[in-house]
């Protein structure tokens, strides 16, 4: 399977930083590419130069940034020939639940609700290319053969490479801004493995309705999904 889908998602969240706030705005853009499992635990961040390209500041902000969440405990620093700065294998999890508003929860909810049904719909409206329809099918694969806290990455994997299908660009930094607040809150609460379950019969679904060409059910059959989701936020955060 190639990669190429997932150069493009991660071209989307590596994407320049607002001035003014460069340090405190690059930390929470490495933050959001490891919660979106763009960069696996494990694995390693690109090169403090490419950072500093992408993110459209200095080397010094970025090895700042850097620092700063090896020090928190999220990135190591490993020397030699294969050496560069890696995500740590398990990344930190809250120890505590989250506090959230109901207003901030109802309005990532709402948005939520319009931008990824909206995406599955367009998808499907598209003509998609044989390696898109492989690629889209084994997101959904990898996802629904996924344990233990691997499955919340290439479960957001998948929704965002339905968001990339949507061939609309500006929505996937959109999808990927939403969709790591909501993983932020599902990190502070355990894995249910008959939700799970339930999911990957959703996750079906939908790309099932993609690859048929068929947007209304496409868009409904993810509606149904995030509205499980939905459940399970209000549940553990209202």
């Amino acid at each position: 399977m190639t990669d190429a889908p997932l150069d493009d998602l991660r071209r989307a969240v590596y994407r320049p930083v607002r001035s003014g706030n460069a340090l405190e705005d690059t930390t929470a853009r490495i933050v959001q590419t490891v919660r979106l499992g763009l960069v696996a635990p494990g694995e390693s961040l690109p090169a403090e130069r490419e950072l500093a390209a992408l993110y459209g500041v200095s080397r010094d902000t970025v090895r700042e940034a850097l620092k700063e969440l090896s020090d928190a405990g999220w990135l190591e620093t490993r020397r030699g020939r294969y050496g560069g700065t890696f995500v740590v294998d398990p990344v930190p999890r809250p120890s505590t639940p989250a506090v959230v508003s109901a207003a901030e929860l109802s309005d990532v909810i709402a948005l939520r609700g319009v931008l990824e049904p909206g995406a599955a719909w367009a998808a499907a409206a598209r003509s998609l290319s044989a390696e898109e329809r492989d690629v889209l099918w084994a997101r959904h694969e990898a996802a629904a053969l996924a344990e233990g806290e691997d499955y919340r990455r290439l479960d957001t994997l998948l929704h965002l490479t339905i968001a990339e299908f949507a061939g609309i660009p500006s929505l996937v930094p959109l999808v990927a801004d939403n969709r790591a607040r909501v993983n932020a809150w599902l990190d502070t609460f355990p894995l249910l493995p008959r939700n799970i379950e339930h999911s990957t019969s959703q996750h079906a679904a939908v790309v099932s309705a993609i690859l048929a060409g068929r947007p209304d059910a496409a868009h409904a059959a993810m509606r149904d999904h995030l509205a499980g989701s939905e459940a399970l936020l209000r549940g553990f955060l209202a």
